[in-house]
């Protein structure tokens, strides 16, 4: 069977992250395709500081991982497209489908949760109990940005 093609999918998740940031009030852009480590820059010019905002998705929602070759950011946000279902034996993109759920990850957090796979790539196994502390906290990206830059960064 070939590798479903979620191109279109991923595109998505990124906007539907750069949306939800600028509506907290959070100044973002997109960045370059293929910015290694990162998908998204957050900034506050107040205090001169840059988050950058890695954006994993998976469109079913029963997935029960999210694949990630490196965690070379500030945020890793999990997006949780819920399209349908996939993995369950369910039928493919059954309905009804639900509404997009996002996870706010620090890096550390991201990276504690990382699990080493072959080809050089990870997953983060999904949690829902364990992920839940983190939903929508598009504070933790405002907290991170307004808090003073310390010396060295």
């Amino acid at each position: 069977m070939p590798r479903q093609d979620t191109r279109l999918e991923a595109e998505g998740a990124e906007f539907l992250v750069l949306g939800n940031v600028l509506i907290e009030g959070i100044l973002a852009y997109k960045a370059y395709t293929n910015m290694a480590g990162y998908d998204l820059v957050a900034v506050w010019p107040e205090t001169n500081r840059s988050a950058r905002i890695q954006v994993k998705s998976r469109w079913a929602t029963d997935a029960n991982s999210h694949p990630v070759k490196c965690i070379d950011c500030d945020f890793l946000v999990l997006t949780r497209l819920n399209r349908g279902f996939r993995f369950s034996g369910r039928a493919k993109r059954e309905l009804p489908q639900e509404n997009p759920e996002f996870y706010v990850l620090p890096a550390d957090v991201a990276e504690s949760r990382r699990i080493m796979s072959g080809g050089g790539w990870s997953k983060i196994a999904w949690n829902q109990v364990a992920f839940k502390d983190f939903r929508s906290r598009w504070d933790l990206i405002r907290d991170f940005l307004m808090s003073p830059q310390s010396e060295g960064q």
